[in-house]
């Protein structure tokens, strides 16, 4: 999926000074009144510590320079990048240059205190073209007007899962035309979804919990798009979610996503609103009369898919109103996984029905039980080589590479080599240290056909291309 750029017009430095928080858009509809309904709105994991926000690994930030990264074909722009204000057509004057290696929790400490509009700034100044806005057609939108208030180009993206409200997208084609922006929309794969719904119907969610459909409709296409970035922009707030949201830093190193680069620590993910109240973000739209979704005149505040949200009653928090069959403290679809906190890591509640959501689920691939992965280590002369990935579902390296592996699966269907799965947490913990050289998760093994000791995988790099040179090169 092809990503456009959005530039803004040219706003003062007196603006930067007087904004305080976010906008939205709408070009019928304006903010409501204050007088109206008020919304309040792993592998080794000594190199990334649980939400750490520093990093010294080179691919974190690399020197980015206009025209030298790689793109991936998800994100090549759709339209040439718009000269900001002040400079010629097409000519981007130091926008995009990172010369130094950043620490981010530093940052994220020098910022602490700062206006989302001077953290927007700095973000696009760092990233440029590499960086890009995550709007979801809800209060977030301003993030696209402090975007547009710095005067710098910028970029914006948008998941449509396909069980978007009709407002919503009606809600998306007057942000396009009011900022004179195209927004880059990524899809979930029509395979999967067809899948999902002929196996389980169209609202599976509401008996096994939102995970699932979250992870098909949202997760992976997200995954794609940040594939082809190296930081992106969100609209995470502290008051939005108990228990998920309350410690967000302004700035960090991605905990859960790869960047352009790969690998953990190849991705920065700026929050500029994080320390604003939900009340502020409506007070700054009413201040800038943008357009806004229309389902907040009748009482949405957070929006998401329409199965799946709800309005909200006057005092209830605006959580309440997605997914209100589940735990109100698990309020997450999955973008942003690292908020949970892990006290107690094979025991946490990831769905918010007390049970863990699997991972790596495909038919073209096995789950092995703890007398299968025995087997498979007795056998001295098997029938066909296997592939193997020993893993844990809360752990956030073995969610980030979910898609990769069953790519690999998928990529491996009908050959001799089979593909396999084992869940090492919890009682089988001991069993893989001992047993099958697991250090941390995910560990991958392969087992050759004619070798009784298992190969394991040497190396962090985990993209399918990499997998399959390993394959390749065994079997």
């Amino acid at each position: 999926m092809a990503f456009s750029i959005a530039s803004s017009s040219s706003t003062s430095s007196a603006a930067m000074a007087s904004a305080k928080i976010g906008c939205s858009f709408t070009s019928d509809l304006k903010a409501p009144c204050s007088g109206a309904f008020q919304p309040l709105d792993c592998p080794h994991h000594r190199s990334l510590p649980v939400i750490t926000l520093s990093t010294k690994r080179s691919s974190a930030v690399k020197p980015v320079r206009d025209g030298e990264p790689k793109r991936s074909d998800s994100v090549v722009p759709l339209a040439a990048t718009l000269a900001a204000p002040g400079t010629e057509e097409g000519v981007r004057e130091d926008v995009g240059v990172v010369e130094e290696e950043l620490n981010f929790e530093e940052l994220a400490k020098e910022l602490e205190n700062a206006s989302p509009l001077e953290i927007m700034d700095r973000a696009l100044a760092k990233f440029g073209n590499d960086i890009a806005i995550a709007f979801s057609g809800a209060e977030d939108v301003a993030l696209i007007e402090y975007a547009k208030l710095t005067g710098r180009p910028f970029r914006v993206f948008s998941l449509d899962t396909g069980r978007l409200n009709p407002e919503t997208y009606q809600f998306f084609d007057t942000v396009e035309k009011h900022y004179g922006i195209r927004i880059e929309y990524m899809f979930p794969d029509a395979i999967e979804v067809q899948a999902l719904v002929r196996n389980k119907g169209l609202f599976s969610f509401y008996e096994d919990g939102h995970q699932e459909c979250c992870r098909i409709r949202k997760v992976r296409p997200l995954r794609r798009a940040l594939k082809g970035l190296r930081a992106w922009i969100t609209g995470q707030r502290k008051d939005q979610s108990p228990g998920t949201r309350s410690e967000i830093p302004v700035v960090q190193v991605d905990p859960v996503f790869e960047g352009m680069d790969g690998g953990i620590g190849s991705l920065v993910k700026w929050n500029p609103v994080a320390n604003v109240d939900g009340r502020d973000i409506w007070n700054f739209l009413r201040a800038m009369n943008v357009p806004v979704n229309s389902l907040h005149s009748q009482g949405y505040v957070s929006i998401g898919c329409e199965p799946c949200t709800r309005p909200v009653l006057p005092g209830q928090h605006e959580r309440e109103g997605r997914w209100w069959w589940e735990d109100a403290k698990a309020k997450e679809c999955g973008l942003h996984k690292g908020n949970l906190k892990q006290e107690n890591s094979h025991e946490q509640n990831i769905n918010g029905m007390g049970e863990i959501s699997d991972l790596f689920e495909s038919q073209n691939l096995v789950n092995l039980s703890r007398a299968g992965i025995e087997n498979l280590l007795r056998l001295k002369d098997r029938r066909e080589p296997w592939i193997v990935v020993l893993y844990a579902p809360w752990c956030q390296f073995c969610q980030g590479m979910e898609a990769t592996y069953l790519q690999l699966a998928d990529k491996l269907a009908g050959s001799v080599v089979k593909v396999g799965k084992f869940r090492a947490d919890g009682d089988q913990k001991e069993f893989a240290k001992s047993n099958l050289q697991m250090g941390s998760f995910p560990t991958i093994l392969f087992f050759p056909k004619h070798s009784a000791q298992p190969i394991k995988y040497p190396t962090e790099k985990r993209d399918v291309d990499s997998l399959l040179a390993f394959v390749n090169a065994l079997r």
